[in-house]
């Protein structure tokens, strides 16, 4: 599917392919909204959850606008919009899609290296990569990145090449939001450890060097989101190995140096230790 001249041409092409799509104006945004939907009238863009949910019959709310439907993108009400559009937009989500948006060359390097292999659209700054399947979008989740999928719109800019991948792990870890930094000073090491007198499950002291070896292994390892990998470690450890009172300051320094190997500060260290102790409640 090409570019044509007209974007409402485009428009109809993609929603025949079951790609649900939007004009954008000057601009390259969406529309405003029309008079039944002006100052939230019609209740809001929160209750847009799929494309298609406004049921004006102007292109209204942004990616909630979005639709597979030719009747509507040939409508009377859509006409106004298609005659001032510079170009057309469309719903990931709503077509089980996820873009890695990537602004410039630096975000594209690191998608090279820890990200698997897809389908490219080159961009005015950078790359469009897009993966099979719809996950939740959330923009700024490293230098340079942003997750398009569900509950947001991108503009069309043609085919691309390569093959479509599955949406793996690595992206989806990438819109999962680290905890609340704790609203407390970081503490010495021992003070982090107090606390742990519940029944010891070790067998053996070769197990519980087992499981913080393995701990440090998955940190060191981490192709990406390395916050939410080093919570979620943390998490692990303490779950199994934090209630007993067998954690040493020397264990959790592992954990720390480990982490901080991979560019964490000890801070967030800190605040991530105190945070999983907090969520385990101890």
């Amino acid at each position: 599917m090409s570019q044509t001249p007209h974007p409402q041409h485009t428009a109809l092409s993609l929603a025949a392919s079951g790609v649900p799509v939007l004009p954008l104006r000057r601009g390259k945004v969406p529309f405003g909204n029309c008079p039944a939907c002006a100052d939230n009238a019609c209740g809001g863009r929160p209750n847009m959850k799929v494309p298609g949910s406004c049921r004006c019959a102007a292109p209204c709310h942004g990616w909630a606008a979005a639709t597979t439907d030719p009747a509507v993108i040939v409508s009377p009400a859509w006409a106004a919009a298609w005659r001032q559009a510079v170009c057309v937009a469309y719903h990931p989500g709503g077509a089980g899609l996820t873009i890695v948006d990537l602004d410039d060359a630096d975000a594209i390097t690191w998608a090279r290296t820890v990200l698997p292999a897809t389908r490219r659209v080159p961009t005015t700054r950078g790359e469009h990569w897009i993966y099979r399947g719809a996950m939740t979008s959330r923009n700024k989740v490293r230098p340079g990145v942003d997750i398009k999928s569900t509950m947001a719109y991108a503009r069309w800019l043609g085919p691309g090449t390569g093959t479509t991948a599955a949406l793996p792990d690595a992206v989806r870890a990438l819109a999962v939001r680290d905890p609340a930094p704790a609203r407390r000073t970081p503490q010495a090491l021992s003070g982090l450890l107090t606390g742990g007198q519940g029944e010891c499950p070790h067998r053996a002291p070769a197990y519980l060097e087992r499981g913080v070896a393995m701990a440090e292994q998955r940190i060191t390892e981490a192709a990406g989101a390395v916050h939410a990998t080093v919570y979620r470690t943390f998490l692990a450890v303490l779950s199994r190995h934090g209630r007993c009172g067998c954690l040493t300051d020397s264990h959790v320094a592992r954990l720390f140096t480990a982490a901080q190997a991979k560019g964490e500060t000890a801070r967030h260290c800190t605040d991530a230790w105190t945070n999983a102790r907090t969520a385990l409640g101890m």
